[in-house]
């Protein structure tokens, strides 16, 4: 079966759909050009057109048809570091400036949804980090001390309280972040493409970029059409989906997999058992599960797949295993639906922004936060183009450090999965 079968997640586009696309022009010349449509460049182009720019944004495919679309609709601020961390890596004026970015991401995407009225179903009653070990209960310990003496609304939660508010199996403890939530996650990067299109950003969909060059202060952008367009500045918002566009950019992340499925809608009995509260989970296992309920009733959960394409149902096995583990009396509950997207790992677990060239300027590397992460940061890239102050990036720009021996690197992560994933579920 081909790959792109598992490409329909079991997300529904808003119920009024707008038509986005405006064919490229020979001869445009704009403010800004976007590369990419996912969340982070429609963001960026949403911003960037409210200041008065023109804008244009490029997408290879359809809006909606990358991770963007594709993810689990998990909204979760922070980042994979604690703010102590942050502040001693960073130092103290950028330490606590990113600690404060970090604490907004998940405020940004609700508040759009809000101020704009987006036809975006969501639920924001918390998210849970679910520990299954001592150690993992000890970390969420820390967090939450850090957390709450920001102001943070956060709590520890006990065996207890854990199995009643997520129906699971095997937890010992976990973290409540009340400030996250989830959403649908085609729904609101549809939405945000269609706000961005009214605040006046001309958007291109199946159009694929393939070669920027600055010549005399101006980008020139050619497409696969055989378009040129010119821009004075460029924003790479592949991710990814990074190829040589950028020389050096693709090799300085893993490319990885999020496989993803979705149950047919839960019978009433055990649906009032099963997340009640319309919680996010992710667990604390060397490979982690993290799951929700959908908008319509069933129970979503993910993780990370084969690093090759998927080729069949079974790929997706390990998925139900997970979910079984966790929910033994959904074994008569069939999965209706399969999909995958691909998302991208930094060795330091980190975003990184990059400004190869003068007025070209990229971000990649979600860690896992990708629908707040990408919303609040694509606002601060529209800022520092159109001001160019490097205090209003939330990270320091740093320079594209290419992966030692990428390709190894990537088979290395591969095997390392398979591995994790056995311990994992040797440790029932």
């Amino acid at each position: 079966m081909n790959a792109t079968a598992f490409t329909q997640p079991v997300w529904m586009p808003p119920a009024v759909s707008v038509a986005l696309h405006e064919p490229l022009a020979a001869g445009e010349h704009v403010d800004m050009a976007v590369v990419g449509g996912g969340i982070m460049g429609l963001s960026a182009a949403l911003h960037a057109a409210r200041i008065g720019l023109s804008v244009r944004v490029i997408e290879a495919r359809n809006i909606g048809q990358g991770a963007s679309g594709l993810n689990g609709g998990q909204v979760i601020p922070g980042l994979k570091y604690d703010p102590d961390w942050l502040i001693e890596h960073f130092g103290a004026e950028r330490g606590e400036a990113l600690v404060v970015f970090a604490a907004s991401t998940a405020d940004a995407v609700f508040d759009l949804i809000r101020d704009e009225q987006l036809s975006v179903p969501f639920v924001r009653n918390g998210w849970i980090q679910a520990a299954h070990t001592e150690t993992a209960l000890r970390a969420a310990e820390k967090r939450d001390r850090q957390w709450r003496a920001r102001g943070a609304d956060v709590r520890l939660l006990d065996a207890a309280e854990i199995a009643a508010m997520t129906g699971a199996r095997g937890y010992i403890g976990g973290w409540l972040d009340r400030r996250a939530g989830v959403i649908n996650p085609l729904a609101y990067t549809l939405e945000l493409a269609r706000i961005a299109k009214a605040a006046g950003a001309r958007i291109a969909e199946r159009e694929t970029v393939t070669a920027l060059r600055r010549e005399a202060g101006v980008w020139r952008i050619n497409t696969a059409s055989g378009v040129e367009l010119r821009a004075e500045s460029v924003v790479v918002a592949t991710n990814a989906y990074s190829d040589g566009l950028i020389p050096g950019l693709a090799r300085t992340i893993v490319p990885l997999h999020s496989f993803q499925v979705a149950t047919a809608p839960l019978p009433a009995d055990l649906a009032a058992q099963i997340l009640p509260g319309g919680h996010a989970v992710s667990d604390s296992r060397r490979i982690l599960v993290y799951y929700r309920k959908s908008p319509d009733g069933r129970l979503v959960l993910g993780g990370r797949g084969r690093m090759a394409l998927p080729k069949s149902a079974q790929d997706w096995a390990h998925l139900r295993r997970a979910m079984l583990r966790l929910y033994p009396a959904l074994s008569g509950v069939a999965i209706e639906q399969r999909w995958f997207g691909r998302v991208a790992m930094t060795p330091d677990h980190l975003p990184h922004i990059h400004e190869p060239e003068q007025d070209l300027v990229t971000a990649v590397g979600c860690q896992g936060r990708g629908v707040g992460l990408m919303t609040a940061l694509g606002a601060r890239l529209a800022r520092y183009v159109t001001a160019g102050d490097a205090n209003s990036l939330p990270f320091p720009i740093s320079p594209i450090r290419p992966i030692p021996f990428h390709a190894f690197r990537q088979i290395g992560v591969a095997a390392t999965i398979a591995w994790y994933r056995t311990l994992d579920e040797l440790e029932r």
